[in-house]
């Protein structure tokens, strides 16, 4: 009797010892994170990323800085468009207008934005938004962080569009995957 109630207890406690020690971990790792401020029109590392070439996107918090948990970006949009409608296989989204109006399709419902509004776009959910106003800026988070510093990093350097196919690719190496295209107005 006294055995089997042993094994029962710890298996029970196997548990919450692993997320204590994660926990533990975690604040020991980002303890040593001191504050940081990033300047208007600025980047947290200084990598000037444009979306399609044109629009600015800067990393304000990065992987880096939370252990993977979040990052976040803002968008200053100078034209009137937006992304192709895609999944986020595993982050979620958070997008706050901070000047401008968007229009957010997720799932098969459509949102009109306009500044100082905020929505919550759940990983698996197709989802692209456009702007409608002649310039804009959007403060955005993703939780986890997951790859998207790599992805925009990486078709940042890109010289010239992708095919079709290998934007599948180099989606689906960051996470997500393309279901269709951008928003018109």
């Amino acid at each position: 009797m006294q055995r089997k109630d042993f094994l029962l207890t710890s298996l029970l406690a196997a548990p919450a010892l692993a997320f204590s020690n994660n926990i533990s971990n975690r604040e020991k790792k980002l303890s040593n994170t001191e504050p940081f401020i990033v300047d208007a029109g600025k980047s947290r590392f200084g990598e000037v990323v444009k979306f399609l070439g044109v629009h600015p996107n800067d990393l304000k918090i990065s992987s880096k800085d939370t252990d993977g948990q979040l990052s976040m970006f803002e968008y200053t949009g100078l034209g009137k468009t937006g992304p192709m409608l895609h999944v986020h296989l595993y982050q979620d989204e958070i997008f706050t207008v901070v000047e401008g109006e968007y229009r957010f399709v997720v799932g098969k419902d459509t949102h009109h934005l306009k500044a100082g509004q905020t929505i919550f776009l759940p990983r698996g959910i197709p989802h692209t938004w456009i702007q409608l106003s002649d310039l804009g800026k959007l403060i955005y988070l993703l939780q986890p962080a997951g790859k998207m510093e790599e992805f925009f990093s990486y078709m940042n350097s890109l010289k010239e569009r992708p095919t079709e196919e290998e934007m599948d690719k180099i989606h689906a190496a960051h996470g997500m995957k393309v279901v269709g295209p951008p928003l018109t107005l």
